[in-house]
């Protein structure tokens, strides 16, 4: 009998002890950082290695992770004078700053709006800032610049493009609209989105094949400044900005150039091709989001609300390439100085890296954009696998501006909780 009890009371003791030591080991692993932690700190790379206090404005990738030295690669102001390498910039991080400002505004919209966080303030300010150099740098009415040289603050390649004006117009309406902008900063708003579309009055006619042309005036070869006669994905471009300029001025002769079109545009809007980029499905929604919230004709506005939807259905096949693709990268990848190197040369190995974590945050935005259906569980879960994956102190990718603009509006429709 003694000798059962003094085997049980072993048996405990082991037991207690094992249960301390497990207790112990636990406590010392480092905890597993939640999707909020690593927005946190998508939050900070992005200012402190893609965003230049100079121009306000926020660069396409890194060549480097040593400070200082991220952005070195960005063009002179003598060479962006001749054009080098194209004019448009294509390749130099200087392509996308617009795009790129727009997705941020809006993000930090949402952001307040979640938190409220009176800090945002200025962030949100600094942004806008950035856009309004783009639209003032060069002096020229209504044209919006890419991105403005950090060497000089003022230089500009002259070719921009409907992309760019798609979102840092949809960016500055919802800045306009939060009550993070104040009365001084809605007047600036109203005076750049109405320049923007006097340029479009004035440049997007028959004699022009529909273009507001380069910023010399000459013509467009590419045809990424065509507003009119376009694809079924880019027709809503030109009536948003008469609709967002109208909004924010009250001037009658924006709303009736809206009128012109706003009809045709949703008709064209249905008749979106296989090959569409997954980029052009996000602005799309930019546009409708605009254009739904302005429209008074009910049935035209149900006719929106389906376009959003289609458009949103498409997004889920992007969101799983995305995430198929991923397992095949190195996401920690660096590309070189475009001069010399690699850059973003779309057939070289880092230009899928750079757009990969972009298309996971395009696919998620599009469908989070679309509030006239319910998104999928599988594909949030896939938005937080995206955010997940990624080494933050290791990314050099813009990429993750986009999600971190998914994982606000997730938070901002409680889809996701903190």
């Amino acid at each position: 009998m003694i000798r059962i009890l003094n085997f049980s009371l072993i048996g405990v003791l082991i037991i207690t002890l094992g249960v301390s030591l497990y207790s112990c080991q636990k406590n010392t692993q480092p905890e597993k950082e939640s999707e909020l932690d690593k927005i946190n700190k998508a939050w900070e790379v992005t200012w402190e290695r893609f965003y230049h206090p100079k121009t306000n404005q926020f660069y396409d990738y890194l060549i480097s992770y040593e400070k200082g030295k991220e952005l070195s690669y960005l063009p002179t102001a003598e060479e962006i004078s001749r054009l080098y390498p194209n004019d448009c910039g294509y390749g130099t991080g200087m392509e996308d700053c617009m795009i790129s400002a727009g997705v941020m505004l809006s993000m930090i919209v949402d952001k307040y709006d979640v938190t409220e966080n009176d800090d945002l303030r200025e962030y949100a300010h600094n942004v806008f800032k950035g856009i309004k150099l783009s639209a003032t740098a060069h002096n020229i009415h209504g044209f919006l610049a890419r991105g403005v040289c950090v060497e000089d603050g003022k230089s500009t390649y002259i070719c921009s493009s409907r992309d760019q004006y798609t979102h840092a117009v949809h960016g500055l309406w919802r800045y306009y609209h939060s009550p993070l902008s104040n009365s001084e900063t809605r007047i600036e708003i109203g005076e750049i989105l109405a320049a923007i579309a006097d340029r479009m009055e004035s440049f997007v006619i028959p004699t022009n094949d529909y273009s507001f042309m380069r910023a010399d005036g000459t013509p467009d070869v590419r045809g990424i400044s065509k507003m009119w006669n376009v694809k079924g994905h880019e027709a809503a471009r030109l009536p948003m900005i008469y609709a967002a300029a109208w909004d924010a001025t009250g001037e009658k002769k924006y709303y009736e150039l809206y009128r012109n079109y706003i009809e045709s545009s949703v008709e064209q809007s249905f008749n979106i091709e296989d090959g569409t980029p997954t980029y052009s499905f996000l602005q799309m929604q930019c546009s409708f989001e605009i254009l739904i919230a302005l429209e008074e004709n009910n049935e035209l506005k149900d006719k929106m609300k389906e376009i959003m939807k289609m458009t949103s259905d498409r997004a889920v096949n992007r969101a799983i390439n995305a995430h198929n693709n991923a397992s095949e990268l190195d996401l920690t990848m660096l590309t070189t100085d475009w001069r010399d190197g690699k850059g973003l040369d779309p057939k070289e190995d880092y230009r899928k890296v750079w757009y990969n974590s972009r298309e996971s945050g395009e696919a998620a935005l599009a469908q989070l954009m679309c509030t006239y259906k319910t998104i999928e569980e599988d594909q949030i879960s896939l938005l937080l696998e995206a955010i997940n994956r990624l080494d933050y102190n290791k990314v050099s990718s813009s990429g993750i501006f986009y999600l971190q603009g998914a994982y606000w509006k997730a938070r901002k429709h409680q889809i996701l909780q903190e």
